[in-house]
Formats: C-alpha cells, sequence, structure tokens
C-alpha cells in the first residue's frame, strides 16, 4: 500500500468524494440471527481507492455489525490528502492504514525498521490529531517490484541492486513514483543505478501491459497483487530496504474508542490478529481476477475465520 496512492486531490473533489461514496447500512447476514445493537451513531469506516484497502474496509466493517455495532461506509475515497482532514475532523472515524506509508507519506517522516517501532511511532504522530491506533495485523501490503522471469532468469536478476548488471532500465509507474524514495527516487539515490530511466504510466493495467511487451523492464505492484505469485514474473528483492514495512493497522477515532470500550477493541485486534498476507493476496485475486465483489469475499473470510 501504498504511496503511490496519494495524488493531491482538489478541494471540490473532497466534498463531493465525501458526500457521493457513502454506502451506510450492514451487509446481508446469511442465515446468522443478527447480533443485539450496541446503539448510538454510526461508527463511519472509511477506505482508499484500491482494492485492498476497500476488502480491508469490508473486513472490519462486517466484524463490528456482527457484534451489534452501527457501522456507516464510506469507501473508495481516495488518498490520504483527503482522508485525513476528514479523520481529524471526525468525519471520518475508522480506516485501515498501513504503517509505513501513513508514517512516510501521510506525515513525511522516516519510518522505522519493524513494524514494532513504525506502530509506537505512527501512535505518537496520529494522537495530536485525536487518533489512536488498535494492534496491527501480520498482513502487509507494501510495494514491491517485478520482471519478466525470462529476463530475471536469463540475466541472473534477483534484487534490486542485481539491475545494474543491465544496460538499459527503464521503470514504469505513476507520476508520484519518480519523485518518492521507496519507487525511482531509490533507485537512483539509495541503489546508485545509474542506467536506470523513469516512464510515466498513470494505470496499473497499462504497465503491466508494457512490462509483458518488454517495453519497459521493472514495475511497482502491491505485494498482495496476484502477479507477486505469476511464475512469469520474478520479484526483486529489495536488499537495500527502500521501502519500510507495512502491516495493516485501524486507525480509529479516539472518542469512538473510549465511548466504545474494551468490547470494541477486542472485536477489531480478533480481526487483525488472522490477518495474513496470504490471505489478503487471496482475497484482493478473487476481486481483481476473478470479479467477486469485495464486500462478498470479505463475508466469506470472516464466516471462514469464526469472527
Amino acid at each position: 500500500m501504498r504511496w503511490f496512492r496519494n495524488a493531491s486531490v482538489a478541494a471540490v473533489a473532497v466534498a463531493a468524494t465525501l458526500g457521493l461514496a457513502a454506502c451506510g447500512g450492514g451487509s446481508d447476514s446469511g442465515d446468522k440471527p443478527a447480533a443485539q445493537s450496541k446503539g448510538g451513531a454510526p461508527i463511519v469506516v472509511a477506505s482508499f481507492n484500491f482494492t485492498d484497502s476497500q476488502i480491508l474496509a469490508e473486513i472490519y466493517a462486517q466484524a463490528l455489525e456482527a457484534k451489534g455495532y452501527p457501522v456507516t461506509r464510506k469507501l473508495n475515497l481516495g488518498s490520504r490528502e483527503l482522508i485525513y482532514p476528514s479523520l481529524k475532523s471526525g468525519e471520518l472515524q475508522f480506516i485501515p492504514e498501513y504503517q509505513g506509508a501513513a508514517i512516510t507519506t501521510g506525515f513525511g517522516k522516516e519510518a522505522g525498521k519493524t513494524a514494532q517501532e513504525e506502530h509506537e511511532q505512527l501512535a505518537k504522530l496520529f494522537e495530536p490529531s485525536g487518533i489512536s491506533l488498535l494492534n496491527f495485523a501480520p498482513a502487509e501490503d507494501k510495494n514491491t517490484y517485478i520482471v519478466k522471469s525470462d529476463l530475471a532468469k536469463d540475466k541472473g536478476i534477483a534484487s534490486i541492486s542485481d539491475l545494474k548488471k543491465l544496460d538499459k532500465v527503464v521503470m514504469a509507474g505513476p507520476p508520484e513514483c519518480e519523485k518518492r524514495l521507496p519507487c525511482f527516487k531509490g533507485f537512483t539515490d539509495v541503489y546508485k543505478l545509474t542506467n536506470v530511466t523513469f516512464q510515466t504510466i498513470q494505470e496499473a493495467g497499462p504497465r503491466v501491459q508494457q512490462l509483458k511487451s518488454g517495453a519497459v523492464t521493472v514495475i511497482p505492484v502491491d505485494s498482495v497483487s496476484p502477479l507477486t505469485a505469476d511464475p512469469g514474473y520474478t520479484v526483486l528483492k529489495d536488499d537495500l530496504n527502500i521501502v519500510p514495512t507495512e502491516n495493516v493497522v485501524p486507525a480509529v477515532n479516539k472518542k469512538v474508542l473510549d465511548e466504545r470500550g474494551a468490547d470494541f477493541a477486542n472485536a477489531v485486534n480478533a480481526v487483525s490478529a488472522k490477518l495474513t498476507t496470504d490471505v489478503m493476496r487471496d482475497l484482493n485475486k478473487r476481486v481483481d481476477s476473478d470479479g467477486e465483489k469485495a464486500a462478498d469475499v470479505a463475508k466469506d473470510w470472516l464466516a471462514q475465520a469464526g469472527l
């Protein structure tokens, strides 16, 4: 997840997105009896504008609904520039975040080296805004870099550093990538690659097509992308660690936590404890490759996980 999901959004789009993207209410609970309502104002659960975030928001929202908490969804909202002010104001109250990206992109700080360090660091950064963190999940969704496997095998490329073996490297990515240390800037400033150039391709689909055709050498993808398990592609080891750890963590309005108490926190933490990277990769595949709805795959997983 996700530094490159953060292009600036015009102020008029902020109001429009928050107003029109709301999708309130719960999901179909099937044959299970409805949980006794906890009452109170609905908890406003938000997501960024990419598949993984929407699935996570549905998972947490449905888990809370199953425990009787009223929930309003505001999904597919866009970037941190858009969402953070609404989190601070309390208009949005719950979002599954990604620790490293929240620190580096949301606050412009250098992230810690471990998930626990990041958790403590991000909690302090959010505290003045009245936002608290619950437990982080084992699941990570971080930027990874892939090349075609035939190229990797032919040239002996297993890591980003190995790209120096090539005469010419073309990275394709969204426009923000060029200036971000976890992306192209890291290739030039940290890995010191002098043979690499950058090509802006905004959408993920065309980037993959350009990689497949050989027009570009390397592209960033999410670590939960089905492409990372595709034998046609090789995931490069980030041997100099330009990409921080990206464990999923629920960021929640502190007033909501105080009002809802330990049962609420326990319900959320129980979900996080069972979320792994492999789980998220499978759920993302079901949505992105198989065309299922985020709400449906979230419901299935929660049932299987006993949540």
